[in-house]
């Protein structure tokens, strides 16, 4: 599979990290992976070279880094965890501390290869408080006990507040996807102005680019609320998902490949996060961490994707 180096970490990061959103319960995707099926799913991932995992400590108020912990084993020292803190704790050294020696304790491990921040939301929307905030990561990146820290949602303006204490970070973490670019133009040019690469996470637009449209699909709420699982939007998406399902036929292999691979291929892409709530979800979608898609293949889903934004799109050309 294919891998990065990246500073701070002993073990290079794969092209594909397993998400953990899935292996437990969530607003977003139900209870329906069982803790026996997660067991099976992470365990799966690494069978077929998957070497990074990410969690956060809302993701099953805590399950997920449990469940992952757990199926890992005696391999968790092995491979990349990354996880999440909501901001909402005390923004000081101790307060973050204590949120991450509790999510040390459910991975059952001494240190996390990368640590990061959630979301900015109205926690961090100043000057004063992004510096505080950058120190504080800092001082746990200091510690040990976070190999790195990084960001998760974070938009130019929130890199622009940080200033010189930017490169603190190692990744942010956002959705990217052949339907959604919104973190093109300006916030990409921040984050690689400051040495920070993507974790790109719903590389598939939860599913709509792998062909996830049967019943039981369209009733999750992950995607009943999701403005490209919207009729008007898939309606629209069709040229683009025909696009990719040609391409993954010239290739024979399935129409997710296409799409991570797409992401996977992008500036500043550090590694691609995808879930899975059953084990042959894995099996099938680990092939992208091993394709090369040609320039001609890349230009074909690019003016798709244009044509979808609108001829431009946030930050397209």
């Amino acid at each position: 599979m294919h891998s990065k180096k990246v500073e701070g970490l002993d073990i290079p990061w794969t092209a594909l990290t397993l998400g953990g959103l899935q292996i437990a319960p969530s607003r977003d995707w139900g209870d329906e992976c069982s803790e026996e099926e997660a067991d099976k799913i992470v365990k799966t991932a690494l069978e077929c070279g998957i070497m990074a995992f990410d969690t956060a400590e809302a993701y099953g108020k805590g399950e997920s880094e449990r469940r992952l912990g757990k199926a890992l084993g005696s391999r968790k020292n092995d491979v990349l965890i990354i996880s999440k803190i909501t901001p909402d704790a005390e923004m000081t050294v101790e307060g973050y501390m204590s949120r991450l020696e509790r999510t040390l304790k459910n991975l059952g491990r001494d240190y996390v290869d990368s640590y990061l921040v959630h979301w900015p939301g109205f926690y961090v929307d100043s000057f004063g408080d992004m510096q505080r905030l950058c120190d504080v990561m800092a001082g746990l990146k200091e510690s040990g006990k976070a190999r790195t820290v990084g960001i998760s949602n974070f938009l130019a303006k929130d890199i622009i507040l940080m200033s010189e204490a930017a490169p603190v970070f190692t990744v942010n973490q956002v959705p990217y996807n052949l339907l959604h670019r919104l973190y093109e133009g300006e916030h990409l040019r921040e984050c690689e102005k400051a040495g920070i690469g993507y974790m790109a996470c719903s590389p598939t637009a939860r599913g709509l680019l792998a062909g996830r449209l049967d019943g039981e699909a369209l009733n999750a709420p992950a995607r009943r609320d999701y403005h490209l699982y919207v009729p008007a939007a898939i309606n629209n998406s069709q040229d683009m998902r025909d696009t990719v399902q040609e391409i993954a036929d010239e290739i024979n292999t399935a129409a997710i490949n296409v799409a991570l691979a797409w992401v996977i291929q992008q500036k500043n892409i550090t590694t691609t996060v995808v879930g899975a709530r059953r084990v042959d979800q894995v099996k099938e979608f680990c092939a992208a961490g091993e394709i090369t898609l040609t320039p001609d293949q890349l230009e074909r889903l690019n003016e798709e994707s244009i044509l979808f934004h609108g001829g431009s799109g946030t930050g397209i050309r």
